[in-house]
């Protein structure tokens, strides 16, 4: 294994591309790199391996230790010591958690979700070209979509942006800064949470609050505000990041495109190849504490070390992807790991492609001439932060 560290997150050459240390990473399954904090960790590479690190028990995503590493130097970001964020405890929090953001309760959103996306973009057609997909589009559709779940009341919607800025902040602000909006947010869950025992309706936070397991246990107080809160601030930014990215992306593969508009039925198969592209992070959020020697690879890793498994590194390893490196909406068997694996495979997947499918459908039979209005290489992404998006999406028709 090379003992010189490199930079991760890795660069991207261009707004739309994947770092080029993707196309040989792979020829090492394990590889030490530097993260934003300052700490150095192990990155898995491979996609067997990637996948059985995310199920092994002795790789924890309890981050609360003296000497385990940090995603960042002015975010304790995913970290709370009143949490075990590992089974067996993860696992009950979990399981009263998914009962009430059950597979049911998700896709009756579809018809609200369908709503919202065909107002936004009669305001975009009203409005006539050019439009920026990321904000007259991809964020709006997203935030609305989650505090109607959540039981939001409208007018309290456009605060989250900003707290969720913060909070998936990596150096755009200060320590300072970030504990203040986290403080706000912290406040209003709680004034949310205590409307709701009054005044219970169908929404999830209502939900949550009455959920129990079969011997009655149910979430805690601190159980229920982390979960409603942590629901809140990702579940809209990464489908948001991901929306604007994906129309990009597609945009800028005329070939694929062209498929997808003769042939809507590869709608879905579009969707999940654009998400095992992976364009709006790394898998910083993956990091991992390592509690036993562990080997991946032939290579030990040690008790006490800092663990991402790369999941970009994964959906790009050429033992289960042919041509990986190929925007193709007609692969099958798409075993991309973007939503995760194992116990922490994401509670939002669901959602997330209910919206996508949605948005992205909808965008391309409404506007049979879409495309960017400058070139995909000029594009620009933001910084800072742990999703990354564009700062714009600027399209026409």
């Amino acid at each position: 294994m090379c003992i010189h560290p490199l930079p991760y997150p890795f660069r991207r050459p261009g707004p739309l591309a994947v770092p080029e240390e993707l196309d040989t990473i792979h020829d090492e399954p394990v590889r030490r790199v530097s993260i934003p904090s300052g700490d150095e960790v192990y990155l898995v590479t491979r996609h067997e391996d990637v996948r059985k690190v995310l199920t092994d028990p002795r790789v924890s995503r309890n981050l609360n230790r003296p000497d385990a590493p940090k995603m960042s130097k002015t975010t304790m970001m995913f970290q709370d010591a009143k949490l075990d964020p590992d089974p067996p405890e993860h696992t009950r929090v979990k399981r009263l958690v998914m009962r009430a953001f059950s597979a049911t309760r998700v896709e009756r959103l579809r018809p609200r979700a369908q709503e919202i996306t065909d107002e936004l973009i009669d305001a975009m057609a009203a409005k006539g070209p050019p439009a920026n997909v990321a904000e007259d589009l991809a964020f709006p559709l997203s935030i609305r979509i989650i505090c109607d779940l959540l039981g939001v009341p409208p007018q309290d919607q456009s605060r989250f942006r900003r707290w969720t800025d913060h909070f998936l902040s990596t150096s755009r602000y200060t320590r300072q800064e970030i504990h203040r909006a986290l403080g706000e947010l912290n406040t209003y869950m709680s004034t949310l949470i205590t409307a709701k025992r009054e005044s219970p309706a169908g929404d999830l936070v209502s939900a949550l609050i009455q959920v129990h397991d079969d011997d009655d246990t149910r979430l805690t107080e601190y159980e229920l505000h982390w979960w409603c809160r942590l629901l809140l601030l990702v579940g809209y930014e990464t489908t948001a990041s991901q929306l604007s990215l994906s129309v990009a992306k597609l945009l800028s593969e005329p070939d694929q495109l062209k498929l997808l508009r003769a042939d809507e039925s590869l709608l879905d198969g579009a969707v999940e190849e654009l998400l095992r592209w992976k364009l709006m992070s790394g898998s910083l959020s993956m990091l991992r504490y390592v509690t036993e020697d562990i080997e991946v690879g032939g290579v030990t890793i040690p008790r006490g070390s800092g663990l991402i498994p790369a999941v970009e590194s994964a959906n790009w390893d050429r033992e289960v992807f042919e041509r990986p490196g190929d925007l193709d909406i007609t692969r099958t068997d798409n075993a991309h790991l973007t939503f995760s694996a194992g116990p922490h495979f994401c509670i939002g997947a669901a959602l997330a492609r209910l919206e996508l499918q949605t948005a992205l459908g909808t965008l391309l039979r409404r506007f049979p001439t879409l495309r960017l209005t400058i070139a995909a290489e000029k594009l620009r992404r933001t910084e800072g932060t742990l999703i990354e998006s564009l700062v714009e999406t600027p399209i026409t028709w």
